[in-house]
Formats: structure tokens, sequence, C-alpha cells
């Protein structure tokens, strides 16, 4: 991942940054290896954000209907 500095704004470039990673789930990563997750946990986990996912989809595809 790459940002570039223009006119040593250094902050603006940081804010950036930030955003990006947040785009990409860095964060989402970081907080969910800090602790071990048992594979049963995981599967579950994975599960419930799938079925999230899918849920979401079709209310949007319904709004799109409509």
């Amino acid at each position: 991942m790459e940002v570039n500095v223009n006119d040593n704004n250094v902050e603006q470039a940081l804010r950036l940054l930030k955003r990006k990673m947040q785009r990409e789930g860095v964060y989402r990563d970081i907080k969910n290896h800090r602790r071990y997750e048992k594979p049963s946990v995981k599967a579950k986990r994975k599960r419930t954000e799938s079925i999230r996912r899918s849920r979401k989809l079709a209310r949007r595809k319904r709004e799109y209907d409509n």
C-alpha cells in the first residue's frame, strides 16, 4: 500500500493511509489475530458473516427492484 505525501502534508497522507487500510480490512484482520480463535469458532463466525452478506445483498436487490 502506498501513499504519496504532497507539499510535506504528512497529516493528510496519514489520514489517507488510515482510510485505505480501513477499506482493505487491515484493522479488522489485526483485531481478529490478537488472540487465538478455535477452528469451530472461526467456522461459525465465517458462516454468520456469510449469512449477513447474503441478507444485505438480498435487501439491496429488493430495494433496487422497487
